[in-house]
Parts: structure tokens; sequence; C-alpha cells
């Protein structure tokens, strides 16, 4: 048998297995796992370069299926590699198997989930990056993509950088095979249409039939010969490419092929050829650093200090105390303060312009190398990435987001830029973390301790100063809190995060001229919240105040009553926060008019002793 013969073949059986995957789970993407049989079945056999045995392995080629629903083809991959059986694959999307309807990195060799389709090149990167600027090994990244994809705006945001950061380890995959799930796609099978936006930015191309075998590896070798920036291969193919049924035919998408009997037959049957793929030249494995002592900046008790000046400064010693650090900037250092590190890290900062899907995505790219990132924009700008963050989450990927500029408090520059869902948001994402500290010394701790802790952390800062609260040998742990007013006579509890908790401090010394104790406590970790404290503190005084500068949903307020939706015993609550759409204005014009200021606090504390709701709060 040939070189030509054998890849043919091989194509036949990845074809074969996709068909076989679905129709053994009733469900999946065979016709899309079909079209790209051939390019996968010459990678793997001539150009890819990964130790199975060792996943880890810091020399390692990636991978990446953009186009995530065509995992049948990942999955028969795998198994031509022999490193998953015959029985393993036809456990597809069956419950407790590894293989699940897209990939996750549930399976070793898989770096990150996809399935949201535009994110796998924007992924692949930030890791092809990560090669060039950061490992400096000669690891290649190849990612899959569809081309339905390609009309995500994210695709382009990832075609500007790679293309202007010079990626030449990084290729492009481009499986046009015309249909998308409900028709045709945009620009079908015109590969000049492909081409031209490709090129535009900055990147080599090559037109190929994606069904030859000789095209395909010539196309790959020149990827690798071109050394001066990153490369697409823009492959004509056919859905379902192989079976008559199927083959080019509009409604065939996301279903087994109708008769798989049939199917395998006019395939040539079953096989079970090997692939031998070759191992990686260089590169040991990396270990991620973890426990380095950081010499903080301080700040002295009652100065005043903006939590994102703190962030700066914080996470620039972690990068002289670190060299995994890295911190990603969306156009925005100066505002977030990022800019420290820039100054003194500028090789491990990376600018990525208004483009937060792009910034998002190379964090988690970066991390996939066992880097550790920090992406810090606008808090109301990663709304945009957001998609990228949940699956950042099911990728189990390792990331720390920092938003400045949150909340009405920013002031004159109105709602456009006041991060006010941003709390709910990053509550929402899986196993995240998101913490609102109020000071700088507590900004400090916790951004250092946002790297010694696995998972999507997010911090929130703030671009005014506020003064600072507790001294620098204070700790901060992630769950924690703060009580920063007590007494045996407390008669409420007000709970804040942020600039809320001055404005908490303000009320509870007015009240306590009154003769009115109130406990109040820095929430600071929204989530996980301390809930053991907020128990005590419900036991204690009977009644709880949230106030929150956050929209009323999901934030603080909501974090405090999950405390409680489970218990029998509940106290009276009552939820400050920001309910009408603000405009310009002063930071403490702004907390007057959304009813989270200090005699806001302090009409809500005198409402809930007489059991009764003040306009400005709401009851639960």
């Amino acid at each position: 048998m040939t070189d030509r013969q054998r890849l043919k073949e091989l194509g036949q059986q990845l074809r074969v297995d996709a068909v076989r995957a679905a129709d053994a789970a009733g469900s999946g993407h065979p016709t899309s796992s079909m079209s790209a049989a051939d390019l996968m079945a010459v990678l793997a056999s001539g150009h890819l370069r990964y130790d199975f045995d060792a996943p880890e392995h810091a020399g390692n080629d990636h991978l990446i299926f953009s186009k995530g629903h065509a995992s049948p083809l990942l999955y028969s991959l795998y198994k031509a590699c022999g490193v998953i059986s015959d029985a393993e694959l036809l456990r597809y999307r069956r419950l407790g198997s590894p293989l699940e309807g897209h990939p996750t990195p549930r399976l070793p060799w898989v770096d990150v989930a996809t399935g949201s389709l535009g994110q796998g090149l924007p992924i692949g990167a930030g890791v092809a990056l990560a090669g060039t600027s950061l490992d400096r090994l000669p690891y290649r990244v190849w990612v899959l993509c569809g081309d339905s994809e390609l009309a995500e705006g994210s695709v382009w945001e990832s075609f500007e950088y790679a293309g202007q950061a010079r990626l030449a380890n990084l290729t492009a995959i481009l499986d046009i095979n015309r249909l998308g799930q409900r028709g045709p796609t945009r620009h079908g099978w015109d590969l000049d249409a492909y081409r031209r936006r490709v090129e535009a930015f900055g990147w080599h191309t090559v037109e190929i039939d994606g069904h030859d075998v000789e095209q395909i590896d010539a196309a790959y070798r020149e990827a690798a010969e071109t050394t001066d920036r990153p490369t697409a291969i823009i492959a004509r193919t056919v859905k379902g490419a192989g079976v008559s049924a199927v083959a080019d035919q509009e409604g065939a998408h996301g279903k087994p092929v109708p008769d798989a009997e049939e199917a395998i037959s006019e395939l040539g049957g079953t096989r079970d050829m090997r692939i031998e793929v070759a191992a990686p030249t260089s590169g040991g494995v990396r270990q991620r650093p973890g426990g380095a002592a950081v010499d903080l900046p301080t700040f002295d008790v009652g100065e005043e200090a903006a939590t994102r000046d703190a962030f700066g400064q914080a996470v620039t010693a972690a990068g002289t105390a670190r060299d995994d650090v890295v911190v990603l900037d969306g156009e925005v250092a100066d505002s977030t303060r990022a800019k420290f590190f820039a100054a003194e890290h500028p090789e491990r900062f990376f600018e990525f312009y208004i483009a937060e899907q792009q910034m998002i995505a190379a964090a988690v790219g970066l991390q996939v190398r066992g880097w550790t990132p920090y992406a810090a924009t606008f808090a109301a700008f990663l709304t945009r990435a957001y998609d990228f963050i949940r699956m950042a989450a099911v990728s189990r990927a390792d990331i720390n987001l920092v938003g400045s500029h949150a909340g009405v408090s920013i002031g004159e520059d109105g709602p456009s830029q006041m991060g006010l869902e941003d709390m709910a948001a990053l509550r929402a994402v899986h196993n995240s973390v998101v913490l609102h500290p109020c000071d700088a010394n507590s900004s400090a701790r916790l951004t250092a301790g946002m790297a010694e802790h696995d998972g999507v952390s997010y911090l929130r800062t703030m671009r005014g100063k506020t003064p600072v609260l507790y001294g620098p040998d204070e700790g901060f742990e992630i769950g924690g809190s703060k009580v920063l007013r007590s007494s045996g006579a407390d008669e409420v509890t007000v709970v804040g995060a942020g600039a809320t908790v001055h404005e908490a401090l303000a009320a509870a010394d007015k009240l306590a001229g009154e003769g009115v104790a109130v406990r109040v406590i820095d929430a600071y970790s929204v989530k996980p919240v301390d809930a053991p404290t907020l128990r005590a503190a419900a036991e204690e005084t009977g009644r709880i105040v949230t106030v929150e500068d956050h929209w009323p949903e999901g934030g603080l307020g909501d974090a405090v009553l999950d405390v409680f939706a489970d218990t029998r015993s509940r106290p009276r609550t009552m939820k400050l926060a920001v309910s009408h759409m603000p405009a310009s204005a002063a930071p403490d014009e702004q907390r007057r008019e959304a009813g989270i200021d200090a005699g806001a606090i302090e009409a809500a504390v005198r409402g809930i002793l007489r059991q009764e709701e003040t306009p400005a709060a709401a009851g639960a």
C-alpha cells in the first residue's frame, strides 16, 4: 500500500468510526466530522508532534477542534492513535463517558473545551503566543475551524491579532464544507473570499482540495516552512463526504446518518489502522510555581488610595516573585493600573487593544501552557467576552480577571462605563470566585491570593480613592469577610462591599449617636460568601441590610440571601442596590441618587427596626 493509499484508507476509517460513534449514541455530528477526516488523517500521520503518554510534555504540539461539534472525528482520531478503545468510542455521549458531545479536558489530550463556535482560534492564538514569546519552544498549534464559525467576530479578532503578532507557529485549518446548520454558509465554496479576508490580516494562505491527501500534506509542509507569519489552510471539502445519502445535503447536520450499515459499507467497511504520531522534539515538563512569597505594597491606615492602584502595584510585585505571572490588557492599562506591570515586566505584558474576546481567549490559551494570567479591563467591558469566561469554566481553566471602574461610583462618565452587572455575571460562572475589596491593602492581598486559586477568579476594583481601613499585615482569605463594627447590643447588621463599606461605616457612626447599635460587615468575598459570619450576625441581630454598587439582581444582596435559603430561621432583610438607570454626576451624587449612600442606609436601618419597608429598599 502506498503512502497515498494508506492516508486515503485512514481518512475512510475516521469517517466510518464517526458514523459508528454517532449511530451508537443516537446523536452527534458525523457529517461535520466526515468533511475534515482527510485533513486530520494527514495531520496526525505526518505533521503532529505529540506524546500521548505524557500530555503534559512541554514540547507537545496542540490540536484544537474549534468546530467542537466534530467530536466524533476527534475521538475516532484518538482511537486510531491507540489511546482509546473501540468499546470506549461506542460509549460516545453516554453517562459517565469522557467522550462528551463536545470535547472537554476530561480527556487529558484536550486542552480546552470547545463547541461554542468562534473560540478555538482565539484560544489557539494564546497558546501560540506562549510558544513564541514565553516558552520559546518549537511546538506548533493546529486549529481546525468550520466555515460557519467564520461569521463570528471573535475569529476575526484572532486573525488580526495573530497576524500582527506574527505567530508563525499557528496554523488554522479551515474546513470549508459549504453547509452550516440550516443551509449554506455565507460564502459557500468561494475559497477566494476567505483568502482575501484572511490575507488582509497578514496571514499566509494555501487553498487546497481538502480530500486530496497529497495537497493536504504539501499544505502542512508549507505552513511549517512559513516562519514569518501564521498560515491558514483553506480546504474545500464536502460535508458528509463519502456517503451519498448525506454528502453535500441540507438537513443532515447534527444527526446520525440515516442508515449506518449502508454508509459503512459505502465507505469500505470497518478498519483498524493505527497512527504512529511522532514524538515532540524538545522540552520537558513545565512546573507551575506556587506559594512564592510576594513583597506586596503597603498602605497606611487612614490614607486615601484606590483599589485599582493597589491591584496594579500588587500584580507587579507578584510578577517579580513569580516568573509565571503574565498580564493581558484591553487598551486600558493606564486606567486599570496594569501599566505598572507593563513598566516592570514588559516581556510578560500583552496588549490586545479593544478586543476583549481575544484577550480572555489568550488568557485561557496561556494557562494551558502553565502560565498564570491576569486579564484586566473595565468591569463593564468584560460582558463582551462573557461567553469566553463561561467556556473557560467548562475548560477548567485557571484565569484571573480584573474589572475596574465598577458601579455608579465611577462618577461622571455615565452608565455606559459602569460595571453594574459584573458581579451577577461572574457569580453565575461555575466554581468562580468574586472579590470586591474596599481598600488598598485588602485589594493587594486578594490580588496575590488569586494566583494560588484554581478556576475563574474575578477582582472588582474601583476608580476613586477610598480610606485605608486595614493594616498591611491583615490577612484576607477567599471566602472570608471582616466585621468592622460589632457589639453585644447590635440591632441590625449592614453588609457592604467596595465603596458601600465606607458608606455603611458612616451610617453606623451616625446611628450610634442616636443610640442604635449597628454591626458592619465587609463582605469582600462575594463568592464564596462568608456564610458562618452572616449566620452568626443574623442570629445575634435578627436583621440584615445589604448595600451594593450594582444592580439588585444577582450581586451581593442575593449572595447574602442565598445563605438563608435553606434555613428555617431567617432574618428580616432589606436589599439596597442601584435600581434606576444612572446618568452623569459626581461619585457622591451617584451613590445618593442610587440610594446606596450613608443616608439611604440610615433610613433603611430605621425602617427595618420599625418593620417597615422604605421606598429605597426591597424586602425579602
